[in-house]
């Protein structure tokens, strides 16, 4: 279910039932127009939180290192955008196109190759559990490894099969499918599924018109 989450007046929704399916949602479509959830570093950190990737205090750490290192954060910041490009164009069509698949796996072992740091399970207040990764030195260099490693493990795993863009056309949205029957086509049906119907009954409403009429 899509889990619509407010951070700092931002709204971020979760509906791709894959940690790094929600981080491509965040190249998202808004009343017609395309739109990056992502605008700043403090709204890919905002995101991350969202996504209990990472909790308030070590998003605090990093917005106060931002503020020390703008240059960091500026380059952290294209970085995520170049990693959500890659995992949108594995998230499409990487099913099919063995090249994008390849490109992915590199770009996974780049982000993380380049990081040092240490995995932690963490417990949340909810009483969940969630895993963690804390970066020793470069606070900025871990921020996409639970990104990249979401994507992994649908790799290892064989889910690409079951990866959907939305029906329609004008949604930029992906999500994996867990329905048994393997036949979800809509991100969401309060929205997109619900603007289809409508579609379809006035489609319907006209074709009945058109037969009164002969």
């Amino acid at each position: 279910m899509p889990r619509p989450v407010t951070h700092s007046a931002r709204q971020f929704v979760f509906l791709g039932e894959r940690l790094w399916l929600d981080f491509v949602n965040t190249d998202d479509l808004h009343r017609g127009v395309r739109t990056d959830a992502l605008r700043d570093f403090d709204a890919l950190l905002g995101w991350l939180e969202a996504a209990s990737v990472l909790d308030a205090e070590r998003a605090s750490g990093i917005r106060r290192r931002a503020q020390q290192q703008p240059a960091g954060a500026t380059a952290a910041l294209a970085d995520a955008r170049r990693v959500r490009a890659v995992l949108r164009a594995l998230a499409e069509r990487g099913i099919t196109v063995h090249d994008i698949r390849q490109n992915a796996v590199r770009e996974i072992n780049r982000v993380l190759g380049r990081s040092a740091g240490v995995r932690r399970l963490e417990s949340r207040p909810d009483g969940e559990f969630v895993r963690s990764f804390v970066p020793v030195g470069d606070a900025f260099a871990g921020l996409m490894i639970p990104v990249v490693e979401s994507a992994a493990d649908a790799l290892v795993l064989g889910e690409l099969v079951r990866v959907r863009r939305c029906a329609d056309q004008r949604c930029p949205r992906v999500f994996f499918d867990e329905t048994k029957n393997g036949r979800r086509r809509w991100c969401d049906m309060s929205s997109c599924g619900n603007r289809a119907k409508a579609a379809r009954h006035r489609r319907k409403l006209t074709e009945d018109r058109l037969v009164v009429s002969r």
